[in-house]
């Protein structure tokens, strides 16, 4: 009764799926900001002579970066459109990668990676919100594409980058990233400056509306739990993510293995994206993010007996496979019970708790090794994290099931 029948031209339409393409490719550049401290980290650490939780430092102020970038620029998706905020973002990721490759001091490189996150933050919560307004039926496969292209991002730059630091070190990796971003980003976010028709957004806000009755929290209350939820997964996700060079190192397998490990747990979080997508097309965002959740904790606990370079490899593909769809059903919750013309903000606010769990989780897991001299309490404290994300989208699920007498009240 009250489905609203969307313009051909509107949602699900052949332009949608030719913008998802473009945001797609815009997503793997911009991205690039997550992944290029993680394969320089061990060049700036012998660079500088510092400790390995200072060496993690770059990555929590990328982080940080990133998850103000994520909201900030998201409410600029909001009332300027994707194009300009995907603009200048590139000409901020270009400045900092240029600047930093220039600093002489460490602090320097690391408080220069603030304005590299900040770039970062319009290729992710922002092209996520954008794309989710062009689609309804498949919503949840073409969050997941434009996802994919952070984990597509980490999957290639790794390995491009070992190779040009190994020849020319960490410095002429910041500075070939910068001229990428200008020469990329500026010409694809020319691609999607067509604007979303009003009647897609009113059939949006129909179906939230419905769904929000049932889940009876205010939309503040929701988002906070959200957040918190956000925050409690990624502080686990960033153990094997941002440590897994670092820990190939520390095992006598080397850098470059650790840059294999890390593009094959991304490739396998590709996997898993897609298909959670799918899932969540059937499920909904909820159960796709409980499942998740679930399959990543498992996936932690397998590292701890097991350290050998076969099992190495096999352990980081199931954890990729396991955990890549968490981050982009948030963003379909977000989309699914709140409101729709303020996507940008609240899924940007969402993703900047997750961005920072996996800031703190980052600093964290080496603060946790410089103390213990061993990974495996960091990979401990992670689990017990990723058990507070699946307390809370647990109860959330169990309350946004529908009741007889809630329905009686609501009615």
């Amino acid at each position: 009764m009250n489905a609203i029948t969307p313009a051909p031209a509107s949602l699900d339409s052949r332009y949608s799926w030719l913008r998802l393409l473009a945001t797609l490719a815009i997503a793997t550049v911009a991205n690039v900001g997550m992944w290029s401290i993680i394969v320089v980290m061990p060049g700036i650490e012998a660079d500088f002579a510092i400790s390995r939780a200072d060496a993690s430092l770059p990555y929590t102020l990328t982080m940080l970066g990133l998850a103000a970038g994520s909201f900030l620029i998201g409410r600029a998706v909001d009332r300027y459109g994707v194009t300009l905020a995907v603009c200048g973002a590139a000409v901020l990721m270009a400045c900092g990668y240029t600047l930093a490759g220039l600093a002489p001091s460490f602090f320097g490189v690391a408080a220069l990676h603030l304005l590299i996150g900040f770039g970062t933050g319009a290729g992710f919560a922002p092209l996520i919100a954008d794309i989710s307004h062009w689609f309804s039926a498949r919503r949840g496969i073409a969050v997941a594409i434009v996802a994919s292209g952070n984990y597509l991002s980490g999957a290639v730059w790794p390995m491009l980058l070992s190779g040009i630091q190994a020849d020319s070190g960490w410095r002429s990796v910041y500075f070939v990233l910068a001229g990428i971003a200008l020469v990329t980003m500026i010409p694809l976010s020319l691609l999607l400056r067509r604007r979303l028709p009003e009647e897609a957004a009113a059939h949006a806000d129909t179906v939230r509306i419905t769904n929000a009755a049932r889940v009876s929290l205010s939309p503040r209350t929701l988002q906070i739990l959200l957040m918190v939820a956000g925050i409690g997964c990624c502080v686990a996700m960033s153990m094997p993510q941002v440590h897994i060079v670092s820990l190939c190192a520390d095992l006598g397998y080397g850098p470059a293995v650790g840059a294999e490990m890390l593009s094959l747990m991304l490739l396998g979080g590709i996997g898993s994206r897609l298909l959670s997508g799918l899932v969540a097309d059937k499920l909904g965002g909820l159960r796709t993010l409980l499942i998740g959740s679930t399959l990543q904790c498992l996936a932690l606990f397998l590292y701890l007996p097991f350290d050998g370079l076969a099992s190495l490899y096999l352990v980081s593909l199931i954890f990729g496979l396991s955990q890549g769809g968490i981050v982009p059903s948030y963003a379909l919750v977000v989309r699914e019970f709140l409101p729709a013309r303020e996507a940008g903000a609240r899924v940007g606010v969402v993703i900047m708790a997750t961005i920072l769990g996996m800031a703190l989780g980052g600093w964290l897991s080496g603060f946790i090794y410089d103390v213990s001299g061993s990974y495996d309490l960091a990979f401990i404290n992670g689990i017990g994290w990723n058990f507070l994300n699946m307390a809370i989208i647990g109860g959330l699920l169990i309350k946004s099931r529908p009741r007889p007498d809630r329905l009686v009240e609501v009615a």
